[in-house]
């Protein structure tokens, strides 16, 4: 089929704690053979978390690919097989200690589309009540409060660089807007 790609051979050349890394070798449309690297990943979850002052919380953390220090939405990992949902309200808890009323599905995002099968989904979080964070023991992370204007507004001039906060604070905006 045109723009196809058929799978010839795979095979696993890493087995990480959080990717396995797989080397295929691929037929073309043209009969032509090529070879694909991929990072199977589990997927994830944001979290837009708005209050009904219309404040986000956002975590600051040190992320070490980078080296650096980010401001991104509230988000994690989902174990193989876990639903979506189930992880974005653990994550919710865990990483600013809130439970929302409202917990509405934006979408998903591919944030690596040419070697990579992580998928993020997105949800948005409103009607929040706080209790105790519960973060993992290797986490260290400060949450920020600021106005949801506010931080739409970093978006636009480039403050979080991390996609699916981008992404999803657009999303969470526009259904606001419409709401």
């Amino acid at each position: 089929m045109h723009l196809d790609e058929k799978t010839l051979s795979s095979e696993q050349k890493f087995d990480g704690i959080v990717v396995k890394l797989f080397v295929d070798t691929v037929e073309l449309e043209d009969g032509r053979t090529a070879t694909r690297e991929v990072i199977k990943h589990p997927g994830g979850v944001c979290v837009v978390p708005v209050d009904n002052e219309g404040n986000i919380y956002m975590v600051k953390q040190f992320r070490y690919p980078f080296a650096t220090q980010l401001l991104e939405i509230p988000a994690g990992k989902l174990e193989y097989g876990e639903d979506h949902r189930t992880c974005g309200l653990r994550e919710l808890k865990e990483e600013i200690g809130a439970q929302p009323g409202r917990f509405d599905y934006l979408g998903c995002l591919y944030p690596t589309v040419a070697y990579d099968t992580e998928i993020i989904h997105m949800y948005l979080a409103r009607d929040l009540s706080f209790g105790d964070r519960h973060l993992d023991q290797d986490e260290f992370i400060d949450v920020i409060k600021l106005p949801f204007a506010e931080a739409l507004e970093g978006v636009y001039e480039g403050k979080y660089p991390d996609s699916k906060t981008q992404l999803a604070i657009l999303k969470a905006a526009r259904l606001l807007k419409a709401e």
